[in-house]
């Protein structure tokens, strides 16, 4: 699991700013949201212009740096902090796997090339490359002077994680098989004015297609009439189609004709949940931006009973209770930082506070 993230120099953020998933209370409600001491689910919110979809999107940059995933051609635009261009953007992360910690630190210019890179395991230093230098654990990896000499200068820019996964023979229990799976497996998504994705798949779908090819037209019929009460009469497609289509008033329509902004949507976080057994951490920004308060709450039920680790970002402080959550699931970003609601007040808040009053009556200082 993920359990700390911070990144420096990125986008909107000139100093670092850091994610604590560790930092749980022991509150006994909604006890799903914590998985070995760490957030399991949590929703991020926040202001608009604070800094939430680049937090999330800094998040994702491992994906982009060490796997072959999908990846937008317009990621790398504005990519360091306006005045920071001639400085390196540092991303910092902390796993816990079967109660191993690995730490993973790298930094790339604003460019996007990687500089430099650090591995810890469980207090260890595996290997760390800085400044044309390069130290490595030969008791763990051992190779040769001129390897490491190469590594050292590494003009094209290798990832030594990516080296390592490639040059030696690892069992299945290794911390990075498990780094690769995990990062492999990594999905961030939104449906705003464009449909956007980072990590998992390698392929573009159609929606109403890939309903229609994997016979899903049933199940995706009734997870709209369960999350949003919306009935609609498919006409049962035939050999070859690719368009769904609905009866109304006994005359077929298009389906993405006659669809809402919001049902849309919807169609596009079925097709995900589908997928998100394959997933370790999932990021939804903006999930709910085409959402009435009640399908967000309604849509939170239903992502947050999957196995993997999964955030969202809303600006919907209907969220904002413990119907759904816990204070130590509720992240604020405010001013460069993000805290927890129970870290951000010296009030005891138990299960019959009604937090987003506290949070509107400003009982929280962020």
């Amino acid at each position: 699991m993920l359990a700390k993230f911070a990144v420096t120099n990125f986008r909107g953020f000139d100093k670092r700013i850091e994610i604590n998933l560790t930092r749980t209370r022991n509150y006994d409600f909604n006890t799903f949201a914590i998985k070995n001491n760490i957030v399991k689910n949590g929703i991020l919110y926040g202001q608009n212009g604070c800094g939430k979809s680049n937090f999330s999107l800094a998040m994702f940059d491992i994906v982009y740096h060490l796997t072959q995933k999908f990846k937008s051609p317009t990621y790398l635009a504005n990519y360091a902090y306006a005045s920071g261009q001639s400085k390196l953007l540092t991303f910092e992360y902390t796993f816990i796997f079967d109660n191993q910690t690995v730490d993973y630190i790298y930094s790339k210019d604003s460019r996007g090339t990687l500089q430099e890179e650090k591995l810890i395991v469980e207090n260890k230093q595996i290997f760390n490359r800085r400044m044309g230098t390069f130290e490595i654990d030969l008791s763990v990896f051992p190779m040769e002077e001129h390897i490491k000499q190469n590594l050292s200068k590494n003009a094209n820019n290798v990832s030594i994680i990516n080296f390592l996964l490639t040059s030696y023979p690892l069992n299945e229990n290794n911390y990075l098989i498990k780094l690769q799976n995990f990062v492999n497996s990594m999905l961030w998504f939104r449906s705003l004015e464009e449909k956007e994705f980072i990590g998992l798949e390698t392929n573009i779908y159609i929606l109403d297609e890939y309903i229609i090819r994997n016979n899903l037209l049933k199940e995706f019929s009734h997870f709209l009439e369960k999350v949003s009460n919306q009935h609609f009469d498919f006409v049962t497609p035939n050999l070859g189609d690719k368009v769904l289509r609905v009866y109304i008033k006994g005359v077929p329509q298009v389906f993405n004709l006659i669809a809402s902004t919001g049902t849309h949507s919807l169609t596009l976080l079925f097709f995900w949940i589908k997928h998100m057994n394959k997933s370790s951490f999932v990021f939804i920004d903006e999930f709910d931006a085409f959402y009435h308060f009640k399908l967000s709450f309604d849509v939170c039920k239903e992502l947050f009973k999957q196995d993997c680790q999964l955030f969202l970002s809303s600006h919907n402080t209907f969220l904002m209770t413990n119907d759904l959550l816990r204070p130590d699931c509720n992240f604020i970003l405010n001013n460069n930082e993000i805290k927890a609601l129970c870290d951000s007040t010296d009030k005891e808040l138990r299960e019959g506070h009604n937090i987003e009053k506290l949070y509107r009556g400003g009982a929280f200082e962020i």
